[in-house]
């Protein structure tokens, strides 16, 4: 009995620190390009939900929507995609605006031959062979894929981790520090590690410029 070579029928998942797969898409707002967004210099929340008109997704459009402006201050732009058609996307955004009261500010792409989804690996069989699972991508402006998390189909998302990762991702990159477990703005970060005998003698001896536990972990407060 021959056995299926599922290697060559899965696609690849989008790796960490590797360039994003650019895409251009039709969306709420227009045809969009991916490279657009970061060539302007913007960070982009790419996220997917299963489908219009569901309780679960409708809850997470009004939680990002409440968020928008605090996307909009970290230089972020939000972008939603499901298998849907560009009618569906906008009934349903009235429905919300009509009956919730929020409206849905950012695009959302019509990805009804799921190509897009096929690229970021958003279509997990084993889930729906016809609805996107819950992913999120974090992608800078070097169009690089910085975070990227899945939520399965029953569970909403708390929206306000992905401001705090992108906080996080924007002060390492701005100061070359890492951040801790539970981490929020204003809290110490993590000093980089010293990678040599002598750099850890040479930090044995500035033990007063940080909040000291070992060699290797050393917190600070940024200026």
């Amino acid at each position: 009995m021959t056995v299926p070579d599922t290697a060559a029928t899965t696609p690849s998942l989008p790796r960490l620190n590797e360039p994003a797969p650019d895409f251009e898409a039709v969306t709420t707002h227009g045809p969009i390009r991916l490279s657009d967004l970061t060539n302007a210099g913007k960070w982009v929340l790419f996220f997917s939900h299963p489908a219009d008109f569901t309780p679960v997704c409708t809850t997470e459009f009004v939680a990002f929507s409440e968020l928008a402006p605090e996307f909009e201050k970290r230089n972020t732009q939000l972008l939603g995609l499901s298998v849907g058609s560009i009618p569906s996307h906008l009934a349903w955004m009235q429905d919300i605006e009509r009956n919730l009261g929020v409206k849905v500010p950012f695009p959302v792409i019509a990805d009804l031959d799921m190509r897009v989804s096929q690229l970021y690996g958003m279509i997990h069989p084993g889930v729906s062979s016809t609805a996107a699972v819950r992913a999120v991508f974090l992608i800078d402006p070097k169009r690089t894929l910085r975070a990227m998390v899945y939520y399965p189909l029953t569970t909403g998302r708390w929206m306000p981790e992905f401001l705090r990762v992108l906080d996080a991702l924007q002060t390492t990159d701005a100061h070359g520090v890492s951040t801790p477990a539970n981490w929020t703005p204003g809290n110490e970060v993590v000093v980089p590690a010293p990678a040599t005998v002598q750099a850890i003698a040479a930090e044995e001896a500035r033990k007063n410029d940080y909040d000291y536990k070992s060699w290797y972990l050393r917190l600070k407060k940024l200026e």
